[in-house]
């Protein structure tokens, strides 16, 4: 099993709470939710050689992890559950 496939396995064995199903996912600038608890960042580097920063999240209600992607050249970077 592929880790994308172990992740989305994952995600639909978890019960998001009411803020968290409202995130809107793959849209930059979208707003996260007042009970999610910064974690780390990283920078990553993308294949065209541009840098961005991958911040996670873990929700203090429902205890799952989201990474926001801050990718100014991409649209569709943003929110992404990582699991629990």
């Amino acid at each position: 099993m592929s880790i994308a496939s172990a992740r989305q396995a994952d995600q639909k064995k978890m019960e998001l709470c009411e803020p968290c199903t409202g995130i809107q996912r793959n849209w930059r600038r979208a707003p996260g939710h007042a009970e999610l608890v910064q974690g780390n960042n990283r920078k990553e580097e993308r294949e065209d050689g541009r840098t961005v920063t991958v911040t996670s999240y873990r929700c203090d209600r429902c205890g799952t992890r989201w990474e926001y992607e801050n990718d100014k050249a991409n649209l569709h970077a943003g929110w992404s559950v990582a699991g629990r």
